[in-house]
């Protein structure tokens, strides 16, 4: 049973321990995590993403690993030459006993000792003895650690292009959609939906960018041996020469040194899926904040009884903008972790190593999903540009202060052309008049700019600067 103690030490009995039910009452129990919930789970994920970091897929990668290394060194000599491909033809695609490998793993502590085992009897006797030839447990976890990741990131990639499409979309669509640009959640200056979408679109191109630059850096091949030195195949090249030829047969960067206790590689990664999750988060926030119906400027595409309330049945809340700022929070937390993971003792970790086996499949997990989300809401995304209007001149003419202040600043100079406008702009709060209505009744605005110039600057749609000609130069990165 499961002891609580109160802060009076008195124990409470709570339910009893899940470890102590039978293997199958425990699997009809379900997931404790929303990332694998029967119920939440396409909400903060893809199937397509889970099959990649699930537990089969992950022993999978760790017999690739095994038999990558078999392979090399084969043709590097350092064990028979025929043995790399009986390993590899008697390994891949076996059956495993994974009970047995989960029961084995509880008492070893790590797969590998056991998987071994089993990989080893179904090799035969010639060849089983050479399997996990001078490697450690860390080096085969590793390596299936960065295939997954590899397959992983193609995932991401293919959903970023895919949003990069939408937002592209959405930029040359509202390039010249006038909007009020909003600062401290007030109005500040016009601009244009299209300048908020390519905005949006900027960040997910340099993402791009980001990732086909990490790849070659962080997704690295890993064989060093127990202490990262590759003694056990001698003082030579041996060990050197197979990993160049592991990194080759796998397609991942081949580094200079082992990086057992240098983790930067897998925390650039993990940190990358919070980039693009802090991304999405601001998207999914301006969203959410202008499908309010105080504003009622956009709103996710309509799904009947997507977003209800059970008892409210005029609501369409923003779900997938809401699962989205979610997963942008988590993918903070996890690359706090893996930041922490970077700190390892010696050679070897003695803890914080573990941290990534939790925050790296979730981040993954969380980081499809929330692109699967905004692919989604951007796809269909629900644009009023009469209520984008409507919302711009609410404020009669105040956003459009600065228009005035510049207009007549080459009259008076900058900082009284300021005071002068905050004047008027404070008589038409206090008096519920349009800035216009105040600006025409102080003689030092109306004796230098004419009554038709200052009707120009007070008009919302003629206070753009350059918005339309920076779209033009964001959705050029994408031909």
């Amino acid at each position: 049973m499961f002891l609580l103690r109160r802060a009076s030490g008195r124990a409470i009995q709570k339910f009893p321990a899940v470890q102590h039910r039978p293997l199958q009452q425990r699997r009809a129990l379900g997931s404790v995590s929303a990332i694998d919930s029967a119920i939440f789970r396409t909400l903060f994920g893809t199937d397509e993403i889970r099959s990649v970091f699930d537990d089969k897929a992950y022993l999978s990668r760790c017999v690739d690993a095994e038999t990558a290394l078999a392979r090399a060194q084969s043709r590097c000599n350092v064990i028979p030459s025929h043995i790399g491909e009986i390993v590899t033809s008697r390994s891949q695609g076996a059956e495993l006993d994974f009970d047995r490998l989960r029961r084995e793993t509880e008492i070893v502590g790590y797969p590998i000792l056991p998987l071994v085992r089993q990989l080893s009897a179904l090799c035969g006797d010639e060849a089983g003895r050479y399997v996990h030839w001078g490697a450690t447990t860390q080096d085969i976890m590793d390596l299936a650690s960065m295939l997954q990741m590899k397959e992983g990131l193609e995932i991401v990639e293919k959903t970023l292009r895919s949003v990069i499409t939408n937002l592209d979309y959405l930029s040359r669509k509202y390039r010249d959609t006038p909007m009020a640009g909003r600062t401290h959640l007030q109005h500040a200056l016009p601009i244009t939906f299209g300048h908020k979408c390519a905005i949006w679109l900027s960040g997910m191109q340099r993402h791009l960018e980001r990732l086909e630059q990490l790849k070659e850096r962080a997704l690295m091949v890993q064989f060093g041996g127990a202490a990262g030195s590759l003694a056990s195949l001698g003082s030579g090249d041996d060990g050197i020469r197979v990993r160049k030829e592991m990194a080759k047969d796998l397609g991942l960067a081949d580094p200079p040194i082992t990086w057992h206790v240098a983790r930067d590689g897998v925390a650039e990664i993990t940190n990358y899926l919070a980039l693009v999750g802090g991304s999405l988060g601001k998207i999914a926030l301006d969203i959410i904040i202008m499908s309010s119906n105080e504003l009622s400027e956009v709103s996710e595409p309509f799904v009947p009884h997507r977003g209800a309330s059970s008892t409210m049945p005029q609501k369409r809340n923003p779900i997938s903008s809401e699962v989205i700022l979610a997963a942008s929070k988590i993918l903070r937390s996890n690359a706090g972790l893996v930041l922490d993971g970077m700190v390892s003792d010696f050679e070897r970790a003695s803890g914080p190593w573990h941290l990534e086996w939790v925050a790296v499949p979730e981040s993954f997990v969380i980081a499809v999903g929330a692109l699967n989300q905004a692919d989604f809401a951007l796809s269909g995304l629900v644009v009023n540009p009469k209520n984008m209007l409507d919302n711009l001149y609410s404020t009669r003419g105040l956003i459009v202060g600065e228009a005035v202040m510049m207009g007549l600043a080459p009259h008076v100079g900058r900082q009284k052309a300021h005071d002068i406008v905050y004047e008027a702009c404070k008589e038409s709060i206090e008096t519920d008049t349009s800035l216009l209505e105040a600006l025409q009744k102080r003689p030092e605005i109306t004796g230098k700019i004419s009554n038709e110039e200052l009707s120009s600057l007070c008009d919302a749609k003629n206070y753009l600067g350059s918005c339309g000609l920076m779209v033009d130069e964001v959705l050029a990165r994408n031909l």
